[in-house]
């Protein structure tokens, strides 16, 4: 028998997503990339491989106009659908949550093309590298917009803008040199 004044029990963070949980709400099957944050090794490089190669497909039916409509909606939702998975995760930012790389690194995409494969691996291996190490700004973000709740949501992508940004002025400085 529990005191009338005892809180309820929270649940266990969960530290790896299942299919199973994925396909329980809608915000958890665009939180975790469509299934790519489900990768046991990886998930946020997987996220991103996915992010690239979803854009390379999208990009053959969408005008660029469009596809900046797209990613503006996609960072909406994503604020969304990250700030509700993290929630029932009980994981304030958890590597599987990778629609936070895959709406940023579409922007990357959308500013850099039509560059060339060594651009776009370039841009590849910069943003995983500036999401992954977390340098400020990244770690400045990281650390002011943790939590649950619209906050943490916002965090969770928010970082993941700035590694964009950082990753676009690198290969703009790159390309001017």
């Amino acid at each position: 028998m529990t005191e009338p004044d005892a809180l309820p029990a929270r649940p266990a963070p969960m530290l790896r997503p299942t299919s199973r949980f994925m396909l329980a709400h809608p915000a958890h099957v665009i939180a975790l990339g469509f299934g790519s944050g489900l990768s046991p090794v990886a998930p946020g490089t997987a996220g991103t491989l996915w992010a690239w190669l979803a854009f390379l497909v999208l990009q053959h039916w969408l005008s660029s106009t469009q596809m900046g409509l797209l990613i503006a909606a996609a960072m909406l939702i994503g604020w969304w659908a990250c700030t509700i998975t993290a929630q029932h995760m009980q994981v304030a930012d958890s590597g599987h949550i990778v629609w936070d790389e895959i709406a940023a690194f579409w922007l990357v995409l959308w500013l850099v093309l039509p560059a060339g494969w060594t651009m776009q691996l370039a841009a590849f291996g910069l943003f995983r590298a500036f999401d992954a190490l977390k340098p400020e700004p990244m770690a400045w973000a990281d650390r002011h917009f943790k939590g649950f709740g619209p906050r943490g949501g916002f965090g969770i992508m928010f970082d993941d803008v700035l590694a964009a940004f950082c990753t676009l002025l690198v290969l703009s400085l790159w390309s001017r040199w």
